[in-house]
């Protein structure tokens, strides 16, 4: 029997970071993962998680946690899917180290994805944007950091991991004002500040302050401003901004919304999907696809360059006997 616990601290603190140079939120969801994978088959197989072997984690317990995502936790299909990858990789590393579990491994990696919807994108009007731009109160120090990060996540189109690990150094004043991003996949994208933001941004630049952080935003105790801290300053920001704009009320805001809200306004403008995939730093650019279903201009413009075709009524004969006879069915 093979313990697992060297194995999976050698794939979470080794194979990740240092041979895969996985980012750092991809370490975190596959460690999470992880924990949600041991506290299931340590209590499916009563013992405790640190005396797990790697040949109890076989393809029928593996099926019956993922099963327990969906039924138990409420985990979407994507979420499902996302947990699947991370033990594929996993059992993809343990095949180099322990030969002898092949088999058990090939079981598991043939274990299938399952298929997700795929929806609209959710974003924000002009006016319910502006209207959220808008609720911070600028007279306080918080206030006008929560606008700046407002700005800079919708005029930049960045994930919120890009907004809260953003380093001071990445804002390039001349020879003019842009933002360097290194975003996921390791890509980075240099993008110019909107006029408005720049302003925004100057104004949080001369309150921040000194701090021993590289992050660009600070929390109230002047540390690095987290992914739940920022998601907290949005949803209060949120409440204030509905009061003014009543249609913000009915929306289900987070900050990936923002981003959603600056890929279509790239695309309204420009009306060009590459230039959308390049402000956004997508690494394919049908992962951009998705706002061309979201437009509704797209499905206009495409209805008016149709010519209607001139059909003539008529009557369905049947052509044999026994499609006649149906007809009766």
């Amino acid at each position: 029997m093979t313990p697992i616990a060297p194995h999976i601290t050698a794939f979470l603190q080794e194979r990740l970071p240092l041979q895969r140079a996985a980012s750092e939120h991809t370490c975190d969801s596959y460690a999470y993962a992880f924990q949600l994978l041991f506290q299931f088959a340590a209590e499916r197989l009563h013992v405790t998680p640190s005396a797990l072997h790697l040949e109890q984690l076989d393809a029928p317990l593996l099926m019956d946690f993922l099963q327990y995502l969906e039924t138990k936790r409420g985990n979407s299909p994507r979420t499902r899917n996302a947990r699947l990858v991370a033990i594929k990789s996993f059992m993809r590393f343990m095949e180099h180290r322990v030969p002898a579990i092949l088999e058990q491994s090939r079981r598991i990696l043939a274990i299938p994805a399952k298929r997700t919807d795929t929806r609209l994108i959710n974003y924000l009007t002009l006016e319910e944007m502006q209207a959220l731009l808008n609720a911070p109160d600028l007279k306080h120090r918080d206030g006008i950091r929560d606008r700046a990060m407002l700005h800079l996540c919708f005029s930049a189109g960045l994930r919120v991991s890009e907004l809260v690990n953003l380093p001071l150094a990445a804002l390039e004043w001349q020879p003019s004002p842009n933002v360097r991003i290194f975003g996921k996949g390791r890509r980075e994208r240099l993008l110019p500040l909107w006029k408005q933001a720049i302003a925004d941004l100057r104004a949080w630049v001369a309150v921040r302050g000194q701090s021993n952080a590289r992050e660009l935003f600070l929390n109230a105790r002047g540390e690095p401003m987290t992914r739940s801290g920022f998601e907290y300053v949005l949803d209060r920001q949120m409440e204030v901004a509905a009061k003014h704009c009543a249609s913000l009320a009915t929306k289900r805001i987070s900050p990936h919304v923002l981003r959603h809200t600056a890929a279509m306004v790239v695309l309204q403008a420009t009306d060009d999907i590459r230039k959308v995939s390049l402000w956004l730093g997508h690494g394919d650019i049908q992962t951009t696809e998705i706002y061309l279903r979201a437009d509704p201009t797209e499905k206009l413009e495409a209805m008016s360059a149709v010519v209607p075709l001139s059909l003539k009524r008529g009557r369905f004969r049947a052509p044999d006997k026994l499609i006649a006879s149906l007809r009766g069915v």
